[in-house]
């Protein structure tokens, strides 16, 4: 995928994309709710912004292996430096925004079900 955003070739598995798609956004809900789970356990109840860092953290892999990525290619000026690593931040934040809004949601689903079974008398 990196490739083919950075190095001008044409990126054909969509489906396969959407699958992987699909494979994070549960994996970043199910370790949401892990981790608030074990929060709530503690008598921790400030989830909410919790649950959008943990999930939002897949954006710092996404950052570092852009770093990673960077030393494969030919770079010799300074702006290239710039627009890469702007480009690369950008992408960052929206997977950040992207992922930390599906494990919120995911984590705000799951404790609307876990306490709307608590009877009180």
């Amino acid at each position: 995928i990196m490739s083919s955003i950075w190095m001008d070739q044409y990126y054909y598995v969509f489906g396969f994309l959407l699958v992987v798609y699909v494979i994070l956004a549960v994996t970043c809900a199910e370790i949401t709710i892990v981790m608030c789970y074990f929060q709530l356990c503690a008598e921790d109840y400030r989830w909410w912004w919790r649950c959008f860092f943990t999930a939002g953290s897949t954006a710092l892999y996404v950052f570092l292996y852009s770093i990673v990525y960077f030393s494969r290619l030919e770079s010799d000026m300074s702006v290239t430096y710039a627009l890469y690593f702007g480009y690369m931040g950008v992408i960052s934040i929206g997977v950040f925004l992207v992922t930390g809004t599906i494990g919120f949601f995911s984590c705000l689903y799951f404790n609307y079900q876990i306490y709307a079974s608590i009877k009180v008398d």
